[in-house]
């Protein structure tokens, strides 16, 4: 493959490109913008977002950009984090994942160091999803711990 430079380009090689940009307009190519995904009810914070109260609706407005959501797999079990109204895309960033663990709950603590496993019940201090940094109380001893929530419900303490 060989490359030279924009000047050493023959005249009627940058005529013909241009010509052949404007028979494509931009309305041919923005023709099939794609589709966008937006509630059909009110769905409020902290509501988990489900397949029958979305729909999948095809864009026309070429200046929408943004992070919307695209398909409804994409956003299917997410959990909302403000309102949003029917008819109105749907911004990814407003979502999140479903926390693993809540504030309050029963979980089991796990510490690992080379071969020895020490587990104790404990409570976490705030909601986390997993693979998040939390800090949890251990119930027998009352120190509170930092670790990571499992997919499992459990939280994988690290050492100090």
């Amino acid at each position: 493959m060989m490359f030279c430079r924009a000047g050493h380009i023959p005249g009627w090689v940058a005529a013909a490109t241009i010509a052949v940009a404007g028979i494509f307009s931009p309305a041919d190519v923005d023709a099939g913008m794609g589709y966008a995904v937006v509630p059909t009810t009110i769905i409020y914070p902290g509501d988990t977002l489900s397949a029958s109260q979305l729909q999948e609706v095809e864009v026309t407005n070429p200046n929408l950009a943004g992070d919307f959501a695209k398909s409804i797999s994409q956003v299917e079990g997410l959990v909302s984090k403000r309102t949003l109204l029917p008819g109105r895309t749907i911004s990814v960033s407003g979502l999140r994942e479903p926390y693993t663990v809540t504030r309050g709950s029963s979980i089991r603590l796990v510490f690992s160091l080379g071969a020895m496993t020490i587990s104790a019940a404990g409570s976490p201090l705030e909601d986390g999803a997993t693979g998040q940094l939390i800090r949890a109380r251990n119930m027998d001893s009352g120190v509170i711990v930092s670790g990571t929530v499992l997919a499992d419900g459990t939280v994988h303490v690290r050492a100090k």
